[in-house]
């Protein structure tokens, strides 16, 4: 009798330690989740807080209504954020819109990106906050700040989605552009978030009491992660190719030069691109009142030179309708030191900085004699007068006087762009390298001498690349100035590319993300098998965890469930009890 009562008291005395131990660890692990709770709920004591009874929900039913709409807001806001970073390379497009909308200039778009990137930031910690707390078994309640937090960033994610939908729409091709690149690097970083939401998951899933609740609280979770497995079956991207079968590099040329070193459309910004070793030159063409055509974009003097300075009264009319003697008259450079109109530009050096604040309007036939005497092409949209001008119907005319007369220029070397007039061109000058702005069937493009198309590169397509290239019919691409861009269109195809960003692209010496099909099979293996092994193990963990912990039971029969896990129905006064 002796020797079983001792045995016995052996046998509690072993199982005090084990909940004692169990205790020390749901105390001692408090701070933790004060912070958790703290942060996620403004609840920093722990009578303030409840743990999920096993097989209840992890939240009360206003909570769980709520919870949708914090994923939700995450979501859109990612989704806005992504877009809004892939759209980096048309920046200056969106400040030039605004600028036309609201008069003055302001880099608007690295605001939004900011505010998007705070935002995104802002909701990702909460939803962290609150997988956490679900992963430590605690029930949610978001502080009511926090809820009007969500509400905000749901609504401008949303209302920035649909207000950047209609008035840019073509941003979307962009972002499908993008996957080509992304899609791999993508699928990992998904595949690494659903390995760390298997945590909670599990959790939840094995305290569960009923199979229906199991069914609900797994069934999803592997549906995402089965498709997530099999999405690269369906993944395709120009840059993962075979070793030997990428073609040469794009030739670069300037978009009104180089327009982050030096004020667009100047000698110094089309100097810089040669600097750079740009293959070619790219400007608009505006015709004077009288006669001289010049290098100019936008349709009015304001953004470009200091016409508001000098002719203050004049600043909305039509660039067009002014003088040559005018035109030298203003500068074309200061305003680019004090605008700064891209966000990434370097600092200039002294020298540079005096030589952009010197810049005038410059000619068309001073810009073909440079580009003449550097062998540099040359391509460039032409704008036709407005209503009364001089030569509103000789403005075709006008310009081949300058290219064939006036600048001397070599014939090959340029690009002609203008459709109207195709035929005359072709008759007085043979020589120009005809171009189509638009995509059209290879016969009619043979059938009107076309040797290059000249596409925005929301068109890219490798398959029409190819296509026009076995017709001998080049393709350039405009405006590129993003290296993943580049690279995409590097990997596609590309003849040339019209870019802003010269100084850049020409230190590519290979496309980014550049890889054969045997390592992407080999990573897209290699990350599914590991995320299944971790998953398999957190799983197991839990099960392990919560089917190992109930075997501490006192007298009455009652369950001691795991510290970690459940919630604790033995405290520090009932200890004794355990061995009495």
């Amino acid at each position: 009798m002796e020797a079983s009562s001792t045995s016995l008291k052996k046998l509690k005395f072993g199982k005090l330690k084990v909940v004692r131990r169990r205790l020390l660890q749901r105390y001692e692990h408090q701070p933790f989740i004060s912070c958790l709770a703290g942060f996620y709920s403004c609840r920093w004591k722990r009578y303030q807080r409840r743990r999920t009874e096993p097989g209840k929900c992890c939240c009360k039913t206003r909570e769980c209504v709520f919870f949708p709409l914090l994923v939700g807001a995450f979501c859109f806001s990612l989704v806005f954020l992504y877009m809004w970073g892939e759209a980096k390379n048309d920046y200056n497009n969106f400040d030039w819109y605004n600028y036309g909308n609201l008069g003055f200039w302001f880099l608007w778009s690295l605001v939004l990106l900011i505010v998007a990137a705070l935002l995104f930031t802002y909701i990702t910690l909460l939803l962290i906050l609150a997988m956490c707390l679900l992963a430590e078994g605690q029930q949610l309640y978001l502080h009511w700040s926090h809820k009007i937090g969500t509400f905000l960033v749901l609504g401008f994610s949303v209302t920035a989605l649909f207000i950047l939908s209609v008035l840019w729409g073509d941003q979307w091709k962009t972002v499908r552009l993008s996957f080509q690149i992304t899609a791999p690097y993508l699928h990992i970083g998904a595949i690494t978030v659903m390995v760390l939401l298997s945590w909670p998951v599990a959790l939840h899933a094995i305290r569960a009491d009923k199979k229906v609740v199991q069914g609900i609280i797994v069934g999803p979770y592997l549906a995402i992660l089965l498709f997530l497995f099999l999405i690269p079956l369906g993944m395709y991207s120009p840059c993962i190719r075979e070793v030997g079968t990428l073609g040469p590099k794009p030739t670069l040329i300037g978009h009104r030069g180089a327009p982050m070193l030096a004020p667009e459309n100047t000698e110094m910004s089309f100097q810089k691109t040669i600097e750079h070793g740009g293959d070619g030159l790219e400007t608009d063409v505006t015709i004077s009142y009288d006669g001289v055509p010049f290098l100019m974009h936008d349709s009015t003097l304001r953004r470009t030179t200091n016409i508001k300075e000098v002719y203050p009264n004049d600043t909305a009319q039509n660039a067009a309708l002014f003088s040559w003697d005018t035109l030298q008259e203003l500068n074309a450079g200061t305003w680019f030191l004090k605008d700064k109109p891209f966000s990434c530009m370097g600092s200039l050096s002294r020298a540079d900085q005096n030589q952009a604040m010197n810049q005038s309007v410059y000619k068309l036939s001073n810009f073909l004699r440079l580009a003449d005497s550097q062998n540099k092409l040359v391509i460039f949209d032409l704008y036709r007068p407005p209503e009364n001008h001089p030569y509103r119907n000789s403005w075709i005319n006008r310009t081949l006087e300058v290219i064939l007369n006036e600048s001397g220029i070599r014939p090959h070397l340029v690009l002609w762009l203008e459709n109207d007039m195709r035929s005359v061109v072709q008759s007085v000058a043979p020589g120009f390298q005809q171009t189509m702005g638009s995509k059209a069937p290879v016969e009619d493009l043979l059938m009107d001498n076309i040797v290059k198309l000249n596409l925005p590169y929301t068109e890219m397509s490798s398959e029409d690349i190819r296509k026009y290239a076995e017709a001998n019919i080049t393709t350039n691409l405009y405006v590129v100035s993003e290296p993943w861009l580049f690279s995409l269109a590097w990997c596609s195809g590309a003849h040339s590319v019209t870019t802003n960003a010269v100084q850049t692209l020409r230190n590519l010496s290979q496309p980014l993300f550049l890889m054969t099909p045997q390592q992407y099979n080999v990573i897209w293996i290699l990350t599914d098998l590991t995320s299944v092994l971790l998953i398999s193990l957190i799983f197991a963990l839990h099960w392990w965890r919560e089917r190992s912990f109930s075997c501490c039971v006192h007298d009455g029969g009652q369950m001691l469930e795991s510290g970690t896990y459940n919630k604790f129905r033995t405290e520090l006064s009932d200890i004794p009890s355990v061995v009495a």
